[in-house]
């Protein structure tokens, strides 16, 4: 019997629409230049962040005093794009990125320990090739020790202060964190250094240890269990302004709003991703975009996307469609 769910009703004798995929072409069109991967491949004008002098001068700040960055403003404005373009800017490699949750511990981010597949190693050494003694008894191989540095795994934070070399620390949405984190992470970012207490408790000999970091194979060399800065990272946290947080750890930080952007940024913003010609094309949604944005909250990638279909051939004059890819971000999703 036929699912009626599946049942399609509609008029599929009718001519697709041109920018139709699904049901139309059942072809893939290429992807808008801000959603090609790896991100490397978007082109120099694509990857470009649109900051105005007061904005700059602000992040040039924070890298002249060695602050954290503390980056707030509505959801799409462009925080978390501001820690990939330091890196790409100041060329410091791939970003460490620490996506906070209300479950989040300060020790997620400094290391990781797999004490159970260590434990599973040392269990399986044991039941290895048995030897032979001189009376021809069966002997089990003495217990190896298994090198404790494969089992540990520096997080995003313990890796940016490992490094030998500055790296850009992204922290981002902290504002949905447990109430004492930020002063907890307040600690380790003023004095640089923290403590692996599995490293610290191991004997005289084995006081040095290569521990793997996060995002590759690499290893960094830890001396005696302690972590210790050498180059302070560029960290940017971002906030969405759920939250406030407490006076000395806003103290230690260097503060920087990015507000919504006004109709010349926004047309900037277009030509740099989509090129003149889309730009041409692009009014109506603006003015869209702008008055929708003046009552709820919208993030400009939302423009972007309309725009693209436009380019597309999307008819966006149909108040569905364009609220479809318009959509508040400040509204439960309908039940």
């Amino acid at each position: 019997m036929p699912n009626p769910e599946a049942t399609d009703s509609s008029d599929t004798s009718a001519t697709p629409e041109g920018w139709w995929v699904f049901r139309g072409s059942a072809q893939l069109p290429e992807p808008p230049p801000w959603r090609r991967f790896p991100a490397s491949d978007r082109g120099p004008d694509a990857r470009r962040y649109l900051m105005n002098a007061e904005e700059i001068s602000v992040v040039n700040a924070a890298l002249h005093l060695r602050r954290p960055l503390l980056v707030t403003g509505r959801p799409g404005t462009g925080k978390s794009s501001l820690a990939r373009a330091l890196a790409e800017d100041l060329r410091l490699g791939d970003v460490l990125r620490w996506s906070v949750n209300s479950r989040s511990t300060l020790a997620d981010a400094l290391y990781r320990y797999d004490a159970v597949g260590r434990l599973r190693e040392a269990s399986l050494e044991r039941e290895r090739e048995p030897l032979r003694g001189r009376a021809g008894r069966l002997k089990r191989r003495p217990p190896q020790h298994s090198d404790i540095g494969n089992y540990l795994r520096l997080g995003p934070l313990g890796t940016a202060l490992a490094a030998d070399e500055p790296r850009v620390l992204l922290i981002d949405e902290l504002d949905k964190s447990d109430i004492d984190l930020p002063n907890d992470l307040l600690v380790v970012l003023e004095e640089g250094d923290f403590e692996i207490p599995e490293l610290a408790r191991l004997p005289e000999h084995q006081q040095t240890v290569d521990v793997l970091v996060t995002g590759s194979r690499d290893r960094v060399r830890v001396a005696r269990g302690m972590v210790r800065c050498r180059h302070f990272p560029i960290v940017v946290m971002t906030s969405n302004g759920e939250r406030e947080f407490p006076p000395a750890f806003l103290r230690r930080c260097v503060r920087l709003n990015l507000g919504d952007p006004d109709e010349k940024k926004l047309r900037d913003i277009i030509r740099q991703n989509l090129g003149e010609k889309a730009l041409a094309q692009a009014d109506d949604l603006i003015e869209a975009f702008v008055g929708r944005a003046a009552v709820q909250s919208l993030a400009t990638d939302q423009l972007l996307a309309a725009v693209h279909l436009r380019v597309t051939g999307a008819d966006l004059g149909r108040d569905e469609l364009l609220g479809a890819v318009m959509h508040r971000l400040d509204e439960a999703f309908p039940a």
